[in-house]
């Protein structure tokens, strides 16, 4: 059974701005962020997942990605 890779997008509770990502563990990614161990997002906390697609592999993830990270701004 393939191990998806998924594409979400956090909403930061402190500056009501989004966050764009990929990771084949949504749960643990999810909880790095709130917990401040992701340097790019650790000064935004808290954070809501608000979107999340799984993925079969990473290319796709990550051109999906991109796409989400132009539709949020």
């Amino acid at each position: 059974m393939p191990k998806y890779c998924y594409v979400y997008a956090l909403h930061s509770l402190a500056d009501d701005q989004f966050y764009v990502g990929l990771t084949r563990d949504l749960p643990a990614r999810l909880q790095a962020h709130n917990k401040g161990l992701v340097t790019s997002t650790k000064k935004r906390m808290p954070f809501e997942l608000v979107y999340r697609e799984g993925c079969l592999n990473e290319s796709d993830a990550a051109r999906r990605a991109r796409l989400r990270r132009y539709l949020t701004g």
